[in-house]
């Protein structure tokens, strides 16, 4: 097998009438999808040669993932752009991205006339009519290889341009295989798909859809603003499969929807993105308690997730969880600042992942490519992830933090996300998120709950040591996420700097 495309022929002929795609709006069954990505694919051949990269620049649908898999049939590479975002943002991803063409609709064609570079748009309508030209399409197969592109996903860069993490057909195979049978994924499953298509959880959602059988129910994201009519709907289309982030489980559980309704038919929670709370994973464990709970971890850039830990335990309070042992073929170190490799069990080191399904680097950036993805002669490729971790007596791998995150503070390095998980211990506090102001040179701590500022403080005394507790705490009705579904720092340290100003 060499295209993920062969995964859903396979699966049309084995199930053609069963559902592939559900959106609340159009269903389409396996069969139907094949064949209307066919027809886009044949459109889309008539406008770009093969290799090329098209973006498509709307949300997600049950017909844009068909319009993603006619992007593959045209034998080009699709990166998701989510119309949400700033005009300023998506004029950038299309300055590194160059794209042949914009699959969008008529509010997309307004956009990209803006944009400079007149950037070719097609219409969605328009492709769904074309007619499907298997002779072609077969040719273009034909002379299609494992490593070819198959899809683009852009994150923020520190520079201020976003990067283009681009990933093969290989890489994909390989993980997905890896991951429904880990996970036991088969066609019996109902996926309840959480993330945009822009985002890379949605590729283990896609795919083992497309691998196995499964149906894939896309959950809108006006749903995640109403806990009891996101519930309603896991109930209703009685999904079986939760691949969610963080931050939209906690959503959940820290507004008491699992006590307006439990998602009864749910069997597996694999969650991703940040460190999970142990007060909400204890809440959806006792909610679920039949369920299979798995913490993964990994960056866009190893495509989706390089480790995996089953949590066959209730959690306890404060717990911290592994982000476990390496997926099949993944080689998974930690190396010092010196990029010695540590051995020590208990020491800090940069996460380093070696091995399958390593990304194909940023997009039109070999510098930053040669950069983070060093080749060293013993560990041969390898991704420096900028997380930090360390290697429990367990064995298991455990994360404590980002580089980007460690601070020195009095004299002291400390752990952001180390404060925020003694916060979270604090009985009333469900959530949270610390940041240092400089100008001051103090922790400011802003968090959801009920507790008052002087139980938090003395309740973080026999937890961490004193430098660590915040000087200032801030109570908050919500936290902002950013893009991915993580809390958005950036949002409180601005909101520090307001204050100062």
């Amino acid at each position: 097998m060499k295209n993920v495309l062969e995964w859903l022929e396979r699966t049309a002929l084995r199930c053609p009438d069963k559902i592939a795609v559900d959106d609340g709006n159009v269903v389409l069954s396996f069969e139907e999808l094949r064949d209307l990505a066919r027809r886009m694919g044949s459109g889309l051949a008539k406008e770009t040669p093969p290799g090329r990269p098209v973006a498509v620049y709307l949300s997600k649908s049950s017909l844009v993932l068909a319009a993603m898999m006619g992007v593959v049939y045209a034998g080009c590479f699709y990166v998701m752009i989510d119309p949400e975002q700033p005009k300023e943002r998506v004029r950038r991803i299309c300055d590194v991205l160059c794209p042949e063409l914009v699959i969008t609709d008529e509010y997309g064609e307004e956009l990209f006339r803006e944009i400079p570079g007149k950037i070719p748009t097609v219409r969605i309508v328009d492709l769904m009519r074309a007619p499907a030209d298997l002779t072609r399409l077969k040719a273009i197969r034909k002379e299609s290889r494992r490593e070819d592109l198959l899809y683009g996903i852009f994150t923020s860069g520190s520079t201020g341009m976003p990067k283009g993490v681009m990933v093969s057909h290989d890489a994909v195979l390989k993980f997905i295989g890896h991951f429904t049978e880990l996970f036991q994924i088969t066609k019996e499953d109902r996926i309840g798909n959480q993330a945009p298509f822009d985002f890379d959880v949605s590729v283990k959602d896609i795919y083992s859809s497309l691998m196995t059988g499964a149906s894939l129910y896309l959950i809108p994201r006006d749903d995640f603003r109403t806990p009891a009519r996101l519930l309603d709907r896991l109930c209703e289309k009685k999904i079986t499969t939760l691949i969610w982030a963080v931050s939209a489980l906690c959503l959940i559980s820290t507004l008491k929807g699992l006590e307006y309704r439990t998602p009864e038919f749910v069997r597996k929670v694999l969650f991703s993105g940040e460190v999970m709370p142990s007060g909400q994973l204890s809440a959806w464990q006792k909610a679920l308690p039949q369920a299979e709970f798995v913490n993964l971890y990994g960056p866009s850039e190893i495509t989706c997730n390089c480790t995996w830990f089953r949590v066959d335990h209730p959690a306890g309070r404060g717990e911290k969880l592994p982000i476990g042992k390496p997926f099949p073929g993944r080689r998974v170190f930690l190396v010092d600042e010196s990029g010695k490799e540590v051995a020590e069990k208990g020491r800090t080191g940069e996460i380093c992942v070696s091995g399958e399904s390593l990304s194909e680097g940023y997009y039109g950036n070999p510098k930053m490519t040669a950069e983070k993805f060093p080749v060293d002669p013993e560990k041969g490729r390898y991704y420096k992830t900028g997380d930090l971790g360390y290697f429990g007596e367990d064995g298991n791998l455990y994360f404590s933090g980002r580089r980007d995150f460690q601070i020195k503070h009095m004299g002291h390095r400390i752990e952001l996300e180390e404060v925020e998980r003694a916060m979270e211990q604090v009985d009333g506090v469900t959530r949270s998120c610390c940041v240092l102001d400089r100008r001051k040179e103090r922790l400011v701590a802003f968090y959801l709950g009920e507790e008052k500022t002087a139980r938090i403080r003395k309740g973080m005394q026999s937890l961490v040591p004193r430098y660590m507790i915040p000087a200032k705490f801030c109570q908050v009705n919500g936290m902002p996420l950013t893009k991915n579904g993580k809390i958005d720092r950036t949002y409180f340290l601005r909101k520090v700097e307001m204050q100062d100003g």
